[in-house]
């Protein structure tokens, strides 16, 4: 898995990953590898992940994100979603461009719902959930 090593909400997720994956996927910044990829512009690694399989094939964006979460058992569902679905593929295509467009703002909501270590997720969003649903009821 080939991402952009400067962008906090991409290492962010890639720490965490990295921890979900163990030594099943191979995870380098772009910028330490691009040179060993001269098929693939720059400028395609800064805009989206790519998965570069063993056989050379590269994968992109949402269907790179899945097809690397294939590899891990219980996560299987959402690559043959994306595959089999149109509407699962169309809602993961524009869900990971409006975020690859806000990856500033992303960053910090990621935090304030998960907390600041990516490797050890904290559900400060169900505690939002709770709080927000109390005051709605009172």
């Amino acid at each position: 898995m080939v991402w952009d090593g400067d962008c906090s909400f991409c290492r962010y997720w890639i720490d965490y990953w990295k921890k979900m994956s163990g030594s099943s996927i191979q995870f380098e910044p772009y910028q330490e590898v691009a040179k060993d990829f001269p098929d693939i512009e720059e400028q395609n690694f800064k805009e989206a992940v790519r998965f570069i399989a063993t056989d050379g094939l590269v994968y992109s964006g949402p269907d790179a994100a899945y097809r690397s979460l294939y590899h891990l058992e219980k996560f299987k569902w959402l690559h043959r979603s994306y595959a089999n679905n149109a509407i699962f593929r169309n809602i993961s295509d524009h869900l990971y461009q409006w975020i690859a467009n806000n990856r500033n703002f992303c960053f910090r909501i990621t935090k304030f719902l998960f907390g600041s270590d990516p490797e050890s997720l904290k559900p400060f969003w169900f505690i939002y959930l709770f709080v927000l649903l109390y005051l709605l009821l009172i």
